[in-house]
């Protein structure tokens, strides 16, 4: 004898969305619809930001971040710090004829053209580095939505399987209280022969 199983009927991805986010999948943010489309069709939202925005520089923001790269570095302020002793030593006690005697007014001239360049150059970098950030934390939250999304399906999955179960476990308790019956009836009818 087959048992007939309750039909397995199918989670809605819509429906989830829609209880999920409690209003129409229309009325949402830009940001949020495109999730919820990629969650529906079961494709994904993580992308590599930083590997998107380094493919995407210009000639000058590659420029700007190799500036702020080797300006940022212990390197560079090891490099220039012993050009500067150089410089200083050179012009106060080397030369015959210092070409920036003391109070190296040349020296201070070099250091803040170096200075007035370099800072902004550094700040476009760090500006770049803000926008990655920015766009990496917009990522994090789409992929966190679309994870709470598949979370929230598997939840509504395991609930419909166990309802399934527990119609299954009535059937078959249901066909065992029969068959205890029908196995009671012929025991009886049985007893009744002999006597």
């Amino acid at each position: 004898m087959s048992m007939p199983f309750p039909p397995q009927s199918k989670v809605d991805r819509r429906k989830t969305a829609q209880a999920f986010l409690q209003q129409e999948l229309d009325e949402l943010p830009a940001e949020e619809r495109h999730v919820v489309e990629r969650f529906i069709a079961k494709r994904g939202v993580a992308r590599n930001i930083e590997r998107e925005f380094h493919e995407a520089r210009t000639f000058g923001e590659r420029v700007a971040d190799r500036v702020a790269a080797v300006g940022g570095s212990w390197r560079f302020i090891i490099c220039f710090g012993i050009v500067l002793v150089i410089w200083m030593v050179a012009n106060s006690f080397m030369l015959a004829k210092a070409f920036d005697p003391y109070p190296y007014i040349l020296l201070n001239l070099v250091l803040s053209c170096l200075a007035a360049v370099q800072a902004p150059i550094i700040m476009m970098s760090q500006n770049r580095q803000a926008a990655v950030d920015r766009m990496n934390a917009g990522n994090d939250y789409q992929v966190n939505v679309k994870a709470e999304l598949e979370v929230l399906q598997i939840h509504e999955k395991i609930d419909q399987l166990r309802d399934q179960d527990w119609a299954a476990l009535v059937q078959l308790q249901y066909r065992q209280v029969e068959l205890l019956e029908h196995l009671l009836a012929r025991t009886n009818s049985g007893d009744n022969h002999t006597h």
